[in-house]
């Protein structure tokens, strides 16, 4: 899971939350769609993290210069 499916978690939550004027006797969905969007928000994040982490640039220690060419 990554950052597109974290932010395809918190779209459909943010759908059950707000845009949806729907009930539903056995389950509350507003409840349901900010459980979604938190749980996208975290995958989002957490999967940021895990990117620019795995981004760690790296120098060679040494002279640029070929001793060999003249």
């Amino acid at each position: 899971m990554g950052m597109g499916s974290g932010i395809v978690l918190f779209v459909i939550g943010a759908i059950l939350s707000f845009a949806l004027n729907l009930t539903v006797d056995w389950i509350d969905l507003v409840f349901v769609g900010y459980l979604l969007m938190g749980a996208g928000a975290l995958i989002f994040l957490i999967s940021l993290v895990l990117y620019f982490s795995r981004r760690q640039r790296r120098t060679a220690a040494g002279d640029p210069v070929d001793p060999y060419v003249e």
